[in-house]
């Protein structure tokens, strides 16, 4: 490096004296910023939620899997502001700001654009700029660059820009925030190693790449791995269930192959943060270079007709009872998009429930995970609606239950026991309850 400034922040991050400024404080941020805390680093996060900001400051989380006691432990040395003004005071920004898709399945990157903007308003020499949140390759060294480079100001010269990207699994017991690799690529060679020697202090292991597009690349890569493959195994088990053969069952045995094999489960659909939108980020980017990813575009219809199918499979269940669905009382278990966490963001069980209601069935939900509906961009008018309690009282009531989410904190036995139509979209029956999984239908 033969910038004074670079020199100068590789000290500061040597003594861990740096200060990491982390914008945006959820699933991701939160995590990332207690991480650095956590290493000795004074950190100070940045949201524009200010509940986010003073639930941390009274030492509360609002994340399930973070818990209070990780908060408090780590205030000597992490703090939140919502006043972005104060972005001066940090030497490493790192930004983990949300990243959707418009209506029409383009990239929506105006949170990174409002973030870019406020890092502008206040960059300074000798700052380290890294940006997390999954995107297109050359985001980094294009848009934000872009943004935050004037006359005054020269990137890799004055202050410095990398991209890694985020890798959290919330839920995930086996892996942390600190425990998982983490990719790192800078927009040029000071940067890289800035931002790679900075995250080497928190993280277990550090992968450096090349360049930030190709670390962006990496993330959408994964993320295209794993939708592609989900969606191949929706896809089979529609046509098994066509053929009368249990998806589960084929899963089972051929997982027993040793090599040339791996498992995906087929499901509801997609949710979450990642799998349903990251792949068209890449697809969308791929068509400035004159490239039609068919692999990304077959997977996201195959598995955005998933919630569909599921309906039909209720409806054709209570059919077989001699029950509509019009009127027919039908309970979800579960609405997050994945089994023991709270997070409903892009969850298949929003729109589930909205198809059954809208072809007349009275829906209600239980979540253990989740007390009510959160407010949602696709599904505003769910918002609010309380998760019913699941005793035999309740369960009595219902013509029939659809299990979206697996939570471990369900009474499945009790559920099949009460309710006279289960239908698991899950396969929880088939692998935990195999006694009962003749009475369930799959779906």
């Amino acid at each position: 490096m033969n910038s004074s400034y670079a020199d100068s922040l590789l000290k500061k991050i040597n003594a861990r004296e740096a200060r990491v400024g982390v914008i945006g404080l959820g699933y991701v941020g939160l995590p990332l910023a207690l991480t650095f805390a956590e290493q000795g680093f004074p950190t100070l996060g940045f949201d524009t939620d200010p509940v986010k900001v003073d639930s941390i400051t009274r030492g509360k989380s609002y994340i399930s899997y973070v818990p209070h006691a990780r908060l408090q432990e780590a205030s000597a040395r992490f703090s939140a502001s919502c006043d972005f003004a104060r972005l001066a005071e940090a030497d490493a920004i790192l930004v983990c700001v949300p990243t959707p898709l418009t209506p029409q399945s383009d990239p929506d990157l105006s949170y990174v654009e409002q973030t870019a903007q406020a890092v502008k308003a206040t960059l300074r020499p000798g700052q380290l700029i890294v940006l997390e949140s999954t995107t297109y390759p050359g985001t980094t060294d294009e848009l934000v660059r872009g943004i935050l480079e004037n006359d005054q100001l020269r990137c890799g010269r004055d202050f410095f820009l990398a991209f890694s990207p985020e890798r959290e699994d919330p839920g995930n017991a086996s892996f942390s925030t600190r425990t998982i690799p983490k990719v790192v690529g800078g927009v040029d060679e000071a940067a890289g190693r800035l931002a790679v020697s900075l995250y080497e202090k928190a993280f277990s292991q550090v992968v450096p790449v090349s360049s930030a597009r190709v670390a962006e690349a990496v993330k959408l890569t994964e993320n295209v791995f794993r939708a592609v493959n989900i969606a191949l195994v929706n896809e089979l088990k529609t046509t098994y269930d066509r053929m009368g053969i249990d998806v589960w069952e084929v899963l089972e045995a051929a997982s027993t192959k040793p090599f040339g094999f791996m498992r995906f489960n087929p499901g509801p659909g997609l949710g979450g943060h990642c799998i349903p939108l990251d792949p068209f980020y890449l697809s969308w980017k791929a068509r400035e270079f004159g490239v039609t990813m068919r692999f990304i575009e077959l997977a996201g219809e195959i598995n955005v007709a998933m919630p569909r199918w599921v309906v039909g499979k209720v409806q054709t269940a209570l059919n077989g009872l001699g029950k509509p669905l019009k009127g027919s009382r039908i309970l979800l278990l579960g609405i997050a998009y994945k089994k023991n966490v709270a997070d409903t963001r892009e969850s298949p069980a929003l729109e589930i429930m909205a198809l059954l209601e809208q072809q007349g069935a009275n829906v209600e939900y239980h979540d253990p995970m989740v007390p009510k509906v959160p407010m949602t961009r696709h599904s505003p008018k769910l918002a609010g609606r309380p998760s019913v309690r699941m005793d035999e009282k309740t369960l009595g009531a219902f013509d029939a239950a659809l299990v979206v989410t697996d939570h471990d904190a369900v009474d499945y036995e009790l559920l099949a026991r009460i309710v006279p139509l289960v239908v698991d979209c899950r396969g929880v029956y088939r692998q935990r309850f195999p006694a009962l999984a003749p009475k369930i239908v799959s779906a």
